[in-house]
């Protein structure tokens, strides 16, 4: 299995404590403790690249990585690492703050190509995620899903828990955004999301920047 090179490249709340944006870039977010970390690392099988906890909300600010190619490509590109949503222990101002920050960052982050919206595959519909994936169609970002943790259960519970995931974004969506099952523990879905990300890599570049 082929490793990428990856560094991290800074933290910051403002546009100004960002990388310039002259990569194709990917933000990642989802609900507090629904395996980002753990996701990032399996994805460039590099175990320690992202932090990884048990406690919910370490993520505070943007967190961005450069990461050294895909499946077949060496294309460089960035990797975002957002605060996740949810049931944070963090006050109602400090939930504000990365609410309007990461907002300014999904809206005007001018090289940002895809949002993966990590969801929980163990859990049922949470108003959280639908409420995040409404808001990123409202606001015509584009955005893919990733279901996580799908070890964590047996095959058919989680395939039922996606149908339901399925079935209630149908009543607010004609068409469905492309989906993705994953496993940090076994790296299901690591090819489909590199192959992905390298699909988009090489659209960028052919536009010449």
């Amino acid at each position: 299995m082929r490793s990428l090179k990856a560094e991290h490249l800074g933290s910051g709340r403002e546009a100004k404590h960002w990388p310039k944006p002259t990569l194709p870039e990917y933000a990642f977010i989802g609900r507090s403790n629904v395996g980002k970390s753990s996701l990032i690392n399996m994805l460039c099988n590099i175990g320690k690249l992202a932090r990884v906890s048990n406690t919910p909300g370490r993520t505070r600010n943007v967190e961005h990585f450069l990461v050294q190619g895909t499946i077949d490509s060496d294309q460089p590109w960035m990797l975002a690492d957002l605060p996740g949503y949810g049931f944070a222990k963090a006050s109602k101002a400090e939930r504000a703050v990365w609410q309007q920050m990461i907002h300014t960052y999904l809206r005007e982050r001018e090289n940002l190509q895809c949002t993966f919206v990590l969801v929980d595959s163990r859990l049922e519909p949470q108003q959280s995620d639908l409420d995040m994936i409404q808001w990123l169609g409202e606001n015509g970002l584009p955005f893919v899903i990733v279901f996580t943790k799908t070890d964590k259960l047996t095959q058919p519970k989680v395939q039922a828990n996606v149908a339901q995931f399925r079935r209630t974004l149908k009543k607010t969506w004609e068409q469905l955004p492309t989906q993705f099952l994953t496993s940090s523990e076994t790296y299901k879905g690591r090819d489909e999301v590199l192959a992905f990300i390298g699909d988009v890599n090489r659209n960028w570049g052919s536009r010449g920047r």
